[in-house]
């Protein structure tokens, strides 16, 4: 018999209807307005059994998952017991009688376990892994706590000096928890950028912003009470914000600023390829052309395999919140540190007709660094 496990790390799935050879599931909001991650195992409860058909996955309620179309640009991903993480087919979509769409994957049944998840998990184990195999370039520090009391974790080439004139790069991942593309190439970023040494510019970067959510297993897209991406005004709307703010502080005055760039990942249906918002001409022109030449240098590194047609982009979307320019950390960090905030989004699965694997979003790393510091020298 078949269970189905949210207790794992990043757990999150509702709607569930288990049978013999079928489990129906969505992702749970988790409290918030938009959903689209989700992470579970599933469980043989007599492990050894005979089970010959293999297991459907369905997941429904797709028009109510940010960006889940109708369910064939998505590829989850999926582990048994003693293996890796490997990205399943495109979905098979279904549009039902009255118009609502799901998505279904077939997968061979577990002999004891499998764990499903949206994409790539990234957390504090991953962490210590690319720690470890940067052979302690990268020092870890504990910058102050979230608002669920957990420690917000930033990683630093170098504690700076006081009135340096050394370029500086601050970089943020996973202000929106679900996206964890978005730590995948900061990992690789950070790696790339371990091998030049001291010929590096000053880095700090923190890897899991939304902390809380990320071990929740929330999307954190629009959650209440505040988006973190939203709440970089004055006074700031959230704790984790707060403290970022603090570090971001003491990080202008040891180095000379260059740039801040922060991780995301899109809708979960985009396949384009990779792509940055930058700040629009009309709310701050200077800002805008500075963006610009540093949005040039990094489509140019990424290359058509990776950059999206469309690299460039203004965010012209509604918000929930408040939406100055100050209001999202690329705006703060031009109006507040003189950096130049760049946003850069990195798809879930697909890019062109690139299947994205932990390779690849490393490799988008890699590369986004050579672009970075090529502008900071």
């Amino acid at each position: 018999m078949l269970q189905v496990d949210t207790t794992i790390p990043y757990g999150n799935v509702c709607g569930l209807s288990v049978r013999e050879d079928e489990i129906r599931f969505t992702a749970h909001p988790h409290g918030g307005t938009e959903a689209l991650w989700f992470c579970f195992r599933v469980v043989e409860s007599a492990p050894g059994s005979a089970r010959q058909r293999p297991l459907r996955l369905v997941l429904e309620h797709l028009d109510t998952l940010l960006g889940g179309g109708d369910g064939t640009a998505l590829r989850p991903v999926c582990r048994y017991e003693g293996g890796d993480w490997e990205r399943l087919a495109p979905g098979a979509p279904t549009v039902l009688t009255d118009g609502r769409r799901q998505a279904a994957w077939v997968v061979p049944a577990p002999a004891s376990w499998l764990e499903v998840a949206f994409c790539y998990p990234y957390g504090f184990p991953e962490v210590e892994t690319l720690l470890r195999e940067t052979s302690g370039y990268w020092q870890a520090d504990t910058i102050g706590v979230s608002q669920g009391g957990r420690p917000l974790l930033r990683l630093s080439n170098s504690p700076g000096t006081e009135g340096s004139r050394r370029p500086g790069l601050y970089l943020v991942a996973r202000q929106h928890a679900g996206e964890t593309p978005g730590s995948w190439v900061l990992d690789g970023l950070l790696r790339r950028l371990a091998r030049l040494g001291d010929t590096a510019p000053l880095v700090w970067a923190v890897p899991l912003a939304a902390v809380d959510e990320v071990e929740q297993g929330d999307y954190g897209k629009d959650p209440f009470p505040w988006d973190l991406n939203r709440a970089w005004g004055n006074p700031p709307m959230r704790r984790e914000t707060l403290v970022l703010q603090r570090d971001q502080a003491r990080w202008r005055h040891r180095c000379r600023p260059a740039a801040v760039v922060d991780l995301h990942a899109p809708g979960g249906c985009e396949t384009a390829g990779v792509y940055g918002y930058l700040a629009g001409p009309a709310a701050s022109p200077e800002h805008h052309q500075a963006a610009r030449a540093w949005m040039a240098a990094l489509e140019e590194v990424l290359g058509p395999g990776y950059a999206a047609p469309e690299f460039a982009r203004v965010a012209d979307y509604p918000s929930r919140w408040e939406d100055s320019p100050r209001a999202r950390l690329t705006g703060y960090c031009w109006e507040v540190l003189g950096a130049c905030g760049l946003s850069i989004e990195t798809p879930y699965a697909m890019a062109g007709s690139t299947l994205l694997t932990r390779e690849c979003y490393r490799e988008i790393g890699a590369r986004l660094a050579d672009g970075l510091v090529s502008c900071c020298s």
